[in-house]
C-alpha cells in the first residue's frame, strides 16, 4: 500500500507547500501535479467540481508524487465519504466552529473503531495501490483530516476543537476570518485582531500536536508564515497563477505595440 508521505512530514514537523485547484479540469490538474508541490487541494467548496469531475482530477493527480486533496463543500459526511471513496489522500473540512463539528468531520473520515465512515466500494484501493481490505485496515492511518478555523468563534474555541483525537492541520482561511471579525472591505491580515487570532490558533497546535496551516498569496507571504510557525502552507490557486502569468504576458504585449 502507498503511504501518504505528506502525512508523514507533517509529523516529522517538517513544512509541506501546496496550492489550490479552482479549474475543474483532471487536465489542468495533472499539470499541476508535475511541479513538484506536495500536495494539491481540489476546492469543491467555492467551484463548480463535481464529485465526477473531482474525481478524474484525483486520478490525474495520483501517478505522480503530490498528494490529491479535497476541500469538500460542507461539514457533511456524504461529501467526505464519497471524496475518499473516490480516492482523495485527505479531506479539508470548511467553517469548523466547534468541537462537535470536529468531531462529526474527524468520524465521518474514520472507519470503525475511530468513526463511522461506510465502508463500501470505490477506487480509493487504485489510488492507494492496496486491496480492499489493506485500505480499510490501514486508512485511518494513512488519510488526511484537515479541520478549518475560518470563523472567530473557532478561534474563541480553539482548544476545545484541537482537543479532539484524530485532527492532523488546523487550516485557518484568512479571508472568512476576517469577514467573521467584521473587516469584509477592509481586510487587513496585519490588523492587530487579526495577528492575535493567529497566533492563537498557531499556539494551540502546537499544544495538541497538530499542524497549524493557512493560505497565502505569494512565495514571499509563504515563507513569512512558515517562520511564524505554520507547517502546511497552500500558495495561491493554479488559477490566480495562471492569470498572473496571463497579465504580465499582456504588459510585455502592450510595451512592444506601443514601439
Amino acid at each position: 500500500m502507498r503511504l501518504n508521505d505528506v502525512k508523514r512530514k507533517l509529523k516529522d514537523g517538517q513544512t509541506s507547500f501546496g496550492t489550490w485547484l479552482n479549474i475543474p479540469s483532471p487536465f489542468s490538474a495533472e499539470r499541476c501535479a508535475k511541479s513538484g508541490l506536495d500536495w494539491l487541494i481540489i476546492d469543491m467548496e467555492h467551484n463548480p467540481i463535481s464529485i465526477e469531475t473531482a474525481a478524474g482530477m484525483i486520478m490525474a493527480v495520483n501517478p505522480t508524487d503530490t498528494a490529491p486533496l479535497v476541500r469538500i463543500p460542507w461539514n457533511h459526511p456524504e461529501h467526505i465519504k464519497r471524496v475518499l471513496d473516490a480516492g482523495a489522500w485527505g479531506v479539508l473540512v470548511p467553517m469548523v466552529c466547534s468541537k462537535e463539528e470536529a468531531e462529526q468531520a474527524v468520524q465521518a473520515a474514520k472507519y470503525n473503531p475511530a468513526g463511522f465512515r461506510s465502508n463500501g466500494g470505490g477506487r480509493y484501493g487504485i489510488s492507494f495501490n492496496a486491496d480492499r481490505n489493506e485500505y480499510t485496515s490501514k486508512a485511518n492511518e494513512q488519510i488526511i483530516v484537515a479541520v478549518q478555523i475560518e470563523h472567530i468563534d473557532a478561534v474563541n474555541r480553539v482548544d476545545e476543537i484541537m482537543s479532539v483525537d484524530g485532527i492532523d492541520i488546523c487550516f485557518i482561511g484568512p479571508n472568512d476570518l476576517m469577514t467573521s471579525m467584521g473587516m469584509i472591505g477592509k481586510m487587513d491580515m496585519e490588523a492587530p485582531a487579526v495577528k492575535k487570532a493567529l497566533k492563537s490558533v498557531v499556539e494551540t497546535a502546537r499544544k495538541y500536536g497538530i499542524t497549524p496551516g493557512i493560505h497565502v498569496g505569494n512565495v514571499a507571504d509563504a515563507a513569512r508564515r512558515a517562520k511564524e510557525g505554520f507547517r502546511f502552507i497552500a500558495v495561491s490557486t493554479e488559477l490566480n497563477l495562471m492569470l498572473s502569468a496571463l497579465n504580465e504576458v499582456e504588459k510585455s504585449v502592450s510595451r512592444i505595440k506601443a514601439r
